[in-house]
């Protein structure tokens, strides 16, 4: 068995063995297939897909590729969430805590920006010396003592993912249903987690831009949970315009912490919500969501999920004064303000431009191990069906290179649209799959 007639055999839309596929993964975790082949590989998947079980054959060779963490001895019935990526998602910043103060477990292994999609790990290397890096031991020892982690695919978690997610972002093979359910579902196996929320995107700022394609991936990701022995919900939100207001790494902390003192933006809070709620009721804390919206409510009010926040950050070596005061946060050289030109309403905000915009100006990366310029990032200041005034901001560019900004200017502009007539707001969600 080589590693080009893998290869040529999923180019030409056959249907790879187990074996097939366990080989392939091995051979590029331990280094023996070089990136110019597994490019070729995922750009073949990309293409010619995978049926369910090259699938959930991929996803238990990514997870074995390193430890898997069992979590059922000495620690309560620990619940994990995933959004598939989104532009201006800071979901995971408040969720987490949140759900953490309200007495459930919380492990996660999160990820990098992908694409146009903003990674939590990014975003949390904004706060000065937080560490995303943890040893198997250390993440253990961590949801032991204080019930919160927030930590990157380590060399011994899923390392096979982490250099394939890696690839990805940089080939052009990152809308791939089996790649994404693999990738997602095989973090969730290694990371231990026994309840899993799926956050999956749908809209002009998601992989999946349409509903069937999202329904698609998250029917995926839930067959790979049971067959996992994990109790999955995945639920279908919208991503035509961002979320919130905060697009960019500080300036997305920054919103999850105004979020967490109860500030935040009301669409954010409101998915939030949703998302934590959902957890809430799958880890068995709560009987409804009604209920457990009302845990995580209290929780905002009393300002313990920004406790556990500020427990989270200082666990993983980070300065807790940039929680305590979000000012520290690095600033953009420049801040532009585009305001709008007449009356109207809303009718569109591209959420795939503004985070294509978004990574033009340095919040992403464009080329593998490109350096992220954290204080950068666009500010949306309306949402779809908002009515405006002429002069009224409509959206604000932070930027530290003036070229960048000049172009980010020209192209963000282009991805708001108003209407003289009336338009609906968007819907949140589009439906739920699961239990």
């Amino acid at each position: 068995m080589n590693a080009l007639d893998v290869i040529i055999k999923k180019r030409d839309g056959q249907v790879l063995t187990r074996d097939e596929i366990c080989f392939f993964v091995e051979g590029f975790a331990h280094g023996a297939i070089p990136d110019y082949q597994v490019s070729a590989w995922a750009m073949a998947i990309v293409w010619r897909g995978m049926n369910a079980d090259e699938t959930w054959a991929l996803t238990e060779a990514l997870a074995n590729s390193g430890e898997v963490l069992e979590l059922r001895q000495g620690i309560l019935r620990s619940v994990d969430k995933h959004s598939t990526g989104g532009v201006g998602d800071k979901t995971t910043l408040v969720v987490e805590p949140l759900v953490a103060a309200c007495g459930v477990p919380v492990g996660k292994m999160s990820g990098r920006g992908l694409g146009f999609s903003g990674g939590t790990l990014d975003k949390l290397e904004s706060i000065p010396g937080y560490r995303v890096g943890l040893t198997r031991q250390e993440f253990l020892d961590q949801l032991r003592r204080i019930g919160i982690v927030l930590s990157g695919q380590t060399g011994d978690l899923a390392p096979a993912d982490g250099a394939l997610y890696a690839l990805r972002d940089v080939t052009g093979t990152v809308p791939s249903i089996p790649l994404i359910a693999s990738s997602v579902m095989s973090k969730k196996i290694a990371s231990g987690a026994q309840a899993i929320v799926l956050d999956v995107k749908v809209g002009s700022g998601a992989f999946m831009q349409s509903e069937s394609e999202a329904r698609k991936l998250a029917r995926a990701m839930v067959a790979i949970g049971r067959k996992a022995g994990r109790q999955v919900v995945a639920l279908l939100s919208d991503m035509n315009q961002p979320l919130g207001f905060a697009v960019g790494n500080a300036l997305e902390v920054r919103e999850a912490i105004e979020t967490l003192r109860g500030a935040g933006p009301a669409d954010f809070v409101a998915h939030c919500l949703e998302v934590g709620a959902t957890m809430l009721v799958l880890a068995g804390k709560a009987s409804t969501l009604r209920e457990a919206k009302a845990m995580l409510k209290q929780a905002i009010d009393a300002r313990a999920g920004l406790e556990m926040l500020r427990r989270l950050v200082q666990a993983q070596g980070g300065e807790v004064a940039y929680i305590d005061q979000p000012e520290r946060f690095p600033s953009a050289r420049w801040v532009e303000t585009v305001s709008a030109k007449q009356a109207g309403y809303v009718r569109a905000f591209d959420a795939g431009e503004v985070g294509l915009t978004a990574v033009e100006l340095g919040a992403g990366r464009r080329v593998k191990g490109e350096q992220i310029d954290h204080a950068v990032g666009i500010v949306v200041h309306c949402k779809v069906g908002d009515p405006v005034k002429a002069g009224q901001p409509l959206f604000s560019i932070h930027a530290n290179d003036p070229a960048r900004r000049d172009s980010a200017l020209r192209r963000v502009e282009q991805a708001c649209t108003l209407s003289r007539r009336r338009q609906p707001p968007l819907p949140h969600l589009y439906g739920k799959i699961g239990p």
